[in-house]
């Protein structure tokens, strides 16, 4: 009788010992905060993508959160760009903060200026990257 049991338990047995690991979750899409020119303000609509963000990096506390920081070219010299993306990014993170995100978790990535495709807008930013 014991036999039988042992054999019967010996496909759960195998089936727990091939499991695979639980998937990683799917990539969050990255939050992007807009900035006028020359400018590290948050207006409301950043503020609104901002909460989302640490919303979504509250769901993931395991995971860092990256700030990336960037200019127009057309906003000055080389040193001002990187000055004003590291200024906008630390807005950006302070906010997070304000939010309940641990700063520890915070990683700031300034980058300074980057060429844009259509419009100037699309350079004035900061990306909210929630893990990798």
């Amino acid at each position: 009788m014991r036999r039988r049991l042992a054999l019967a338990a010996l496909p759960l047995l195998v089936l727990a010992a091939c499991q695979q690991p639980a998937p990683a979750p799917a990539p969050l899409p990255v939050p992007v905060v807009f900035f006028n020119a020359d400018s590290a303000a948050l207006d409301d609509q950043a503020r609104d993508v901002i909460a989302q963000a640490a919303a979504a990096a509250k769901q993931r506390p395991d995971q860092p959160v990256r700030v990336r920081g960037f200019a127009a070219p057309d906003s000055g010299s080389g040193a001002f760009n990187k000055a004003l993306a590291a200024l906008r990014a630390q807005q950006v993170a302070d906010q997070l903060v304000e939010a309940g995100i641990d700063r520890g978790r915070i990683r700031l990535e300034p980058r300074g200026a980057v060429a844009y495709d259509s419009f100037p807008t699309e350079s004035r930013r900061v990306e909210i990257v929630i893990g990798g």
